[in-house]
């Protein structure tokens, strides 16, 4: 070997050092992440997780979907109103304490509730479902919004800003939008009228 080929020997394998230890952060990074996803996959419901072969006949492994998110209005009273949805409720727990999502089967739809005078106006996002696939259930103080089909789970409890007359609710679901209309519960006096004797 002549001294100009022993010289470019030792320059490669000089050039590509540092790149053998990126290489190991990298297969250390990969190990990690394997860890992560094996821990995460515990706490994630079974309809969330599916397999599929590829064309080229590889497994390959899907999770969700998963989704979190918030509204914020202002309410009557002047204060704000936040509403979380989806099926992710990111927790802090552990110790030291350390983020966790707690992930269900079910999402809770984006929704808004509008009070006027005389009535409570519930909007609602349920993409991805028939209207006969619905749920829809109403007390004096709340609503119950529920969707069970294989390929899509919604769930949401809302409590009512006010007292409703649940025999006067109407419905109706459109282009993935599902608005519930109930009127609201004449005001009760607060108490009996007592004769003095």
């Amino acid at each position: 070997m002549s001294s100009w080929e022993e010289w470019f020997r030792r320059m490669r394998e000089r050039m590509f050092m540092p790149f053998s230890e990126i290489d190991k952060m990298f297969i250390e990074m990969e190990r990690e992440m394997e860890k992560m996803m094996k821990e995460l996959e515990r706490g994630i419901p079974r309809s969330l997780i599916r397999e599929r072969v590829t064309p080229d006949g590889a497994r390959v492994r899907e999770y969700g979907p998963f989704i979190w998110g918030y509204t914020m209005t202002i309410g009557p009273d002047g204060k704000p109103v936040i509403r979380e949805f989806g099926n992710i409720r990111p927790e802090l727990m552990g110790a030291p304490p350390r983020p966790s999502l707690n992930v269900q089967e079910y999402r809770e739809p984006l929704v808004d509730v509008v009070e006027t005078d005389d009535e409570i106006k519930v909007v609602a996002e349920l993409p991805g479902v028939e209207k006969d696939q619905i749920q829809l259930y109403a007390t004096e103080r709340g609503l119950t919004i529920s969707v069970d089909t294989p390929e899509r789970k919604y769930y949401k409890e809302l409590e009512l800003p006010a007292d409703v007359d649940p025999s006067t609710a109407k419905s109706k679901y459109r282009n993935g939008i599902l608005e519930v209309v109930l009127k609201k519960a004449p005001k009760k006096p607060k108490g009996v009228r007592l004769k003095v004797e």
